[in-house]
């Protein structure tokens, strides 16, 4: 221990002791690409995300997605729906040349060639222009796609619109009106309570008599007696089988008095 006295140290780093300040490198030499990614490209696409989402949520908190109204199974007249995001599929398929012996054709080529154009489109434009107006045909195709969903949801629901209108006109009665002739109103009229027990009856006729598979009854007193009334419940008549009358004989003739009061 006596012999090494004096203690040497040898060190090597590879770390510069000049420190730089993190600028982002010059983009000059790639034409077109010339934008750091952070903070200028990803600061412009969070803020058009931002302002999108806003008016996502302003949209949806003014004008409610348009939902139809709830199935009923006892409603034969019901028309079903899809949800608004598929209501431009649904028109779609109105289309002779994408329905019946085409249908293939609307629910798997023009669909799949959209979807696929989607995720295919990065790879199909790969061109350095960012500006609409210099990439004509990725815009043209962008805008003629907005446009058709935007006009078959529109026109799918203008047409179920009509469709509903066609089935209940404006002043037709939704549910039994009061009889005339003094009678009971039909609230107050026991025949009306009976007649809504009858399940049977109402999955052709309608919960409120509206119609569906069998005619509506809500004026069928004045085409038919009462006499006939109750032989077409026992007997049946055309689609109708006998013996769909689910209750006493007083109840029936009780239904069929409140039914030919119907005028």
């Amino acid at each position: 221990m006596a012999n090494h006295k004096n203690i040497e140290y040898v060190g090597d780093s590879r770390v510069p002791a000049k420190r730089v300040q993190n600028i982002s490198p010059s983009y000059a030499e790639f034409p077109g690409k010339n934008e750091p990614f952070w903070p200028n490209f990803l600061l412009k696409e969070w803020m058009v995300g931002a302002v999108a989402l806003t008016a996502f949520l302003i949209l949806t908190v003014s004008h409610p997605s348009p939902l139809t109204d709830k199935a009923d199974p006892t409603d034969t007249s019901f028309t079903p729906l899809p949800d608004w995001y598929f209501l431009f599929l649904y028109q779609l398929l109105k289309f002779p040349w994408a329905s019946g012996d085409w249908v293939l054709i609307g629910i798997i080529a023009i669909p799949g060639l959209a979807f696929g154009g989607l995720l295919l489109a990065p790879f199909l434009d790969r061109g350095p222009e960012r500006r609409a107006s210099k990439r004509p045909v990725a815009t043209s195709l962008m805008l003629i796609g907005i446009i058709s969903v935007v006009y078959l949801t529109w026109a799918a629901m203008d047409e179920h619109k009509a469709h509903e209108a066609a089935k209940h006109p404006q002043g037709e009665a939704a549910a039994p009106s009061q009889p005339q002739g003094g009678e009971q109103p039909a609230a107050d009229n026991p025949g009306a309570a009976i007649w809504q027990k009858q399940t049977n009856c109402q999955g052709c006729h309608g919960a409120e008599m509206q119609g569906g598979m069998g005619p509506a009854l809500t004026s069928i007193g004045g085409t038919l007696s009462a006499e006939e009334i109750k032989d077409v419940i026992q007997n049946g008549r055309g689609n109708m089988p006998p013996g769909m009358f689910t209750g006493s004989d007083a109840e029936l003739d009780q239904l069929v008095e409140y039914l030919a009061s119907l005028k």
